[in-house]
């Protein structure tokens, strides 16, 4: 069974950064690509940006700059890095891992910026 958990998010005051995690789990995650997505309270979810199976990267032209998306096959895991966060940031965040073998997603994990 497939599942994706996503970690490390929290309360983060303007300027800090957070780190957060995808594990996944019951898959071959080399195989897969995996994306970063939000979602904002009242908003449409967004896509941040994809990792794939080449560690190859493309990011939102808003996010370009301030976040980073790496992975670790050997730990089935992928990390969204965030920067200089701000107010506007604050979302919940989810991550999807897919390929012509399917596709899933996370529950997601709430990051807020706040002072």
């Amino acid at each position: 069974q497939v599942q994706l958990v996503e970690s490390g998010g929290g309360l983060a005051q303007p300027g800090a950064s957070l780190k957060l995690s995808c594990a996944a789990s019951g898959m071959t995650y080399s195989n897969y690509a995996m994306a970063w997505y939000r979602q904002a309270p009242g908003k449409q979810r967004d896509w941040v940006g994809t990792i794939f199976t080449t560690c190859n990267t493309n990011y939102a032209n808003s996010m370009k700059g301030r976040f980073t998306i790496s992975r670790e096959n050997a730990k089935n895991t992928a990390y969204l890095q965030m920067n200089s966060l701000k107010v506007e940031d604050t979302a919940l965040y989810s991550c999807k891992v897919f390929s012509n073998m399917g596709t899933y997603w996370g529950q997601g994990t709430q990051v807020t910026v706040s002072s």
